[in-house]
């Protein structure tokens, strides 16, 4: 069964954070820049309507939540820095049904002159 990821979201670009995560020991050692994009799908009508924040949920609150979540611990893959920045979302709002993470490593040990690497995922809460 396929699920859109339509409706109400929030959305935060770019978050750059400085990590370690990567199969290579220089990753580990030397660590990186890597950058995270998200959408969280949330209703937002109520939050629109009475223009108070208690009826939405703060994206400086999400960026904290995917800051700690980044740099809780070390990963070898950018897959698992993603869905532990899902996990983590979930866990701290409830209302937050669905999540779509971008994780970009633009410095990734390959032998590209520019771009990036990256790997993003798609998450409904309850999806396992």
């Amino acid at each position: 069964m396929t699920r859109d990821f339509d409706g109400d979201r929030i959305i935060l670009r770019d978050l750059g954070f400085f990590g370690y995560h990567g199969v290579m020991p220089e990753e580990a050692a030397l660590g990186q820049r890597f950058f995270v994009d998200l959408a969280c799908g949330a209703d937002l009508m109520q939050a629109g309507q009475s223009d108070e924040l208690l009826h939405s949920i703060s994206y400086a609150e999400i960026y904290e939540v995917t800051k700690a979540a980044f740099e809780e611990r070390r990963f070898k893959l950018i897959e698992a820095v993603g869905q532990h920045i899902v996990d983590r979302l979930f866990a701290a709002f409830p209302t937050i049904q669905w999540v779509q993470v971008r994780v970009k490593k633009p410095s990734a040990p390959i032998a590209m002159v520019a771009g990036e690497a990256a790997i993003e995922l798609h998450r409904h809460r309850g999806d396992r």
